[in-house]
């Protein structure tokens, strides 16, 4: 029952972590919100810390990076011991305005300082969002500054309020939704998206569900950009105070001119190319790292000429060291 509950728990915090960038993108249209920016919960980050390269910087200064985490914790707390059990990458085409989500397999093996190759669910756990941050721009060669830790266990109910969502249910995934007899595209209430969003025993396994969990909150984040301020009155107020963060409201404000044309263009499951293997415990292993962050690249970030960097080549080296793993 504890193991049902803290998987449910993690989509839920999933549904509200789009919720919030909606909020960041969209809501800083409307005067009213800035008045309510009190209830976030902000913290200031040293950028020195997050191990962002000078090289980096300047190839991907087109692009607005931001991490997502997901926490499940009992309490409202955001300090060490909470592993991110839902990783997300928003990365923000500052020219476009077109938005890509990046979700990162919990398990996958990489390099967290300090504590050696490991899941990177658990660089959180060691060092909250600066070395879950630092990890993720030193395995993948990102510009991530930025950050939205949320930790929330009624996201179910937020689904209702905005009364459901529009999902295409397919003849395999009939079964594992309660209420649904056969294919076909239906208006979702919250626990319905929430057993569609937890389907495993299915083809694809957990990298399907990654894929539903991110079909689900673009579904959600399209349904409110919809909404009417009185609307989104409404759930600012639910939202907020469950939202930590080290972006102010200048900030905010500033991605107003971006608002009306923001989409969501692409959401993509990471690693491509993961064998699991099991040592002390299990983990997802990227095959290779080096290609797998070169791929990533070149489809997030259009780089079709990018070449990893040394810190990137030598981790993935020593992750074929450590696990015999590689092209």
């Amino acid at each position: 029952m504890a193991n049902k509950k803290k998987k449910r728990n993690a989509f839920l915090i999933a549904v509200l972590i789009l919720l919030t960038l909606l909020i960041i993108i969209v809501g800083g249209t409307f005067l009213f919100v800035y008045s309510k920016l009190s209830k976030i919960q902000q913290v200031d980050l040293n950028e020195e810390d997050l191990n962002v390269s000078s090289e980096v910087a300047e190839n991907l200064s087109n692009y607005r990076n931001i991490a997502i985490f997901g926490i499940d914790s009992r309490e409202d707390t955001y300090s060490k011991g909470n592993r991110s059990d839902c990783i997300i990458i928003a990365s923000m085409n500052n020219e476009t305005k077109e938005v890509k989500l990046v979700s990162v397999y919990r398990d996958t093996y990489v390099q967290i300082e300090g504590y050696g190759l490991d899941k990177i669910t658990h660089a959180y756990s060691y060092g909250e969002a600066p070395l879950a941050i630092k990890t993720l721009n030193t395995n993948f060669d990102l510009n991530i500054t930025e950050f939205v830790t949320v930790n929330f266990d009624a996201v179910k109910e937020i689904i209702d309020d905005i009364g459901g969502i529009s999902m295409n249910i397919t003849s395999e995934e009939v079964s594992h939704i309660p209420g649904i007899e056969t294919a076909g595209t239906y208006n979702l209430s919250g626990e319905q998206a929430l057993a569609y969003a937890r389907i495993r025993y299915a083809t694809g396994g957990d990298y399907k569900r990654t894929e539903r969990m991110r079909d689900v909150l673009t579904a959600v984040l399209n349904k409110v950009k919809t909404f009417n301020i009185s609307q989104i009155n409404q759930f600012v107020d639910k939202v907020l105070p469950k939202i930590y963060t080290n972006i102010t409201a200048s900030e905010v404000f500033s991605l107003i001119p971006s608002a009306t044309s923001a989409k969501i263009t692409d959401s993509i499951g990471w690693p491509y190319e993961t064998r699991g293997i099991t040592l002390d415990r299990w983990y997802g292993v990227p095959v290779t790292l080096e290609s797998n962050v070169k791929r990533l690249h070149n489809e997030v970030f259009g780089e079709t000429d990018y070449e990893p960097s040394e810190t990137v080549k030598q981790i993935s080296q020593d992750i074929i060291n450590k696990t015999g793993y590689s092209e």
